[in-house]
């Protein structure tokens, strides 16, 4: 059951998506994530769902803010979506300018090296703080959580996570690959969708 979004640049964003390009061997890496989330759902209990990347710069933050997005988008409640990195660094600015270009609200609420990001999706909702800091931060879950690895690297390089009861890596090509290129704007628009298609994909694979 979704509802409708007081957004409506995301709305149209959501509906324009092309679920059904989605690969079967990309549904096979999706379904851990669904049945951690079934799981939950159906045992009643918090979903706490901590995306893994690098640096914490670009990939794990928009599957942070996509998932959460869909989770809103199809009503399933008691879903929490974080990010964090083997490192910290910052958040790239141009994940922040391709989500406000699919519609959500931005605000800077802290100016540093690191910045500190406010993301809203609907007016009536708690807006996603972004930053980028280790997976580990006191500002993530210390146990009962899904680690999800959006890349390779983060995966080698955490062959353990404390705390987490699942690990599931789905990894996605880095759009840093075409920074300061002609095909920046087109390569992370891109990855925000493919990441916004396979997020609408798992919610919409829970049964509530």
């Amino acid at each position: 059951m979704t509802k409708p979004f007081t957004f409506l640049e995301i709305e149209k964003t959501i509906k324009d998506l092309k679920i059904e390009e989605i690969a079967k061997e990309r549904k096979a890496i999706l379904q851990p994530l669904i049945d951690f989330v079934q799981s939950k759902v159906d045992e009643q209990k918090q979903i706490r769902l901590n995306f893994i990347c690098t640096h914490n710069s670009r990939r794990s933050h928009l599957s942070q803010i996509w998932a959460q997005t869909m989770a809103a988008y199809f009503n399933i409640k008691n879903v929490f979506c974080y990010s964090g990195g083997t490192e910290a660094t910052a958040m790239f600015p141009m994940v922040a300018t391709t989500l406000e270009k699919q519609g959500f609200v931005i605000k800077t609420i802290a100016e540093t090296n690191n910045p500190v990001y406010a993301i809203k999706y609907a007016e009536n909702e708690h807006p996603i703080i972004c930053f980028s800091k280790k997976y580990d931060n006191d500002f993530n879950p210390q146990n009962q959580f899904a680690a999800i690895l959006t890349c390779s690297q983060a995966d080698q390089g955490c062959p353990f996570i404390t705390g987490t009861e699942k690990r599931i890596p789905i990894t996605f090509e880095d759009p840093k690959l075409f920074d300061n290129t002609p095909q920046q704007a087109e390569k992370y628009f891109e990855r925000s969708i493919q990441i916004a298609t396979e997020m609408f994909y798992v919610f919409s694979q829970i049964k509530q």
